[in-house]
């Protein structure tokens, strides 16, 4: 633990960006708040997002309704921001033991549990205040997501896949994008939902791999650990699924071949990841784990163009 202790951001280990434009055009005392938030590390609001984005356009008759995607956008910044400040502070004595999250705001003293609390309210009831916008029905499909997101952090104490845990978590925006528009679920969604399931415990299983030597020092479980020199062959299989069950989820909306066509370029990103990926790298793990932002936008291309 090292709370009280100040760490510098710029010389310690960490997935951190001090020069990030959000960072660098804030006030001084908004900056711990919003690398609470990750605001200079945007892939986890994309990887919120997508399956939000791509559910709505599955769910379309036609041209998905901008105004959706707008609310829905805005949604995935203030929620993710909402998780990570619950994360971390479940999270903190875990953090302040791993080189990479030494340097979070909780961890480092910067923001006291208190005020990370606080701020995380504020910013659950402004995504509150989005999701009243939708149907009733909408409504009570976004309020059944705050159980998997309030017991994520946890599960890296008790099993050696967190990253289903947070598939389940991250993935919810494929139920409530089609619920938002239909007011009703059905087997295209559900496809999506599990297919992103398996997209989490690909890409998170990398990202993971950054962490593993420091996990394993301070008793952390996760996908990487558990599947060490076996985790290649295990993301050919996660990813064959999550392209699967996509695909399915296309076939169940009705769309045409050129999402199929799109699913294919989709599979080859996929195929790069689990190709070439370093995992003793984390750098190169990082880098490719940011990878799966162009990977959603591959998939929404195909189902609008589908």
């Amino acid at each position: 633990m090292v709370a009280g202790r100040r760490i510098d951001i710029a010389s310690a280990r960490t997935d951190i960006r001090p020069d990030h434009w959000t960072l660098r055009m804030a006030p001084p005392s908004w900056r711990p708040y919003l690398r609470l938030a990750r605001l200079d590390r945007p892939i986890g609001t994309w990887l919120l997002l997508w399956p939000c984005w791509w559910s709505l356009a599955l769910a379309a008759k036609g041209w998905p309704d901008p105004v959706l995607f707008g609310l829905f956008g805005l949604g995935a910044l203030i929620m993710r921001g909402a998780g990570c400040c619950w994360n971390d502070i479940t999270d903190r004595d875990i953090d302040g033991r791993v080189e990479r999250t030494a340097a979070r705001p909780i961890p480092s003293g910067e923001i006291s549990v208190t005020r990370a609390a606080v701020f995380m309210a504020c910013l659950s009831l402004s995504g509150l205040a989005i999701l009243l916008t939708f149907n009733g029905f909408a409504i009570l499909v976004g309020i059944a997501s705050l159980l998997p997101v309030a017991v994520y952090p946890f599960m890296k104490r008790i099993t050696w896949w967190p990253q289903f845990f947070l598939g389940i978590a991250f993935n919810w925006g494929a139920l409530l994008g089609w619920a938002a528009v239909r007011g009703e679920l059905g087997w295209a969604p559900v496809l999506l939902y599990v297919g992103g399931i398996a997209w989490t415990l690909g890409y998170d299983t990398i990202y993971a791999h950054q962490d593993k030597e420091d996990d394993a020092l301070i008793g952390v479980k996760s996908s990487a650990r558990r599947l060490g020199d076996g985790t290649r062959a295990a993301l050919w299989v996660f990813y064959a699924v999550a392209i699967a069950l996509f695909t399915a989820a296309g076939w169940a909306a009705g769309l045409g071949w050129p999402f199929y066509a799109g699913m294919a370029v989709a599979a080859a990103q996929f195929a790069w990841q689990a190709a070439r990926t370093d995992f003793d790298d984390p750098g190169d793990c990082l880098a490719v784990f940011n990878s799966n932002t162009w990977f959603g936008w591959i998939v929404l291309a195909a189902v609008v163009a589908g």
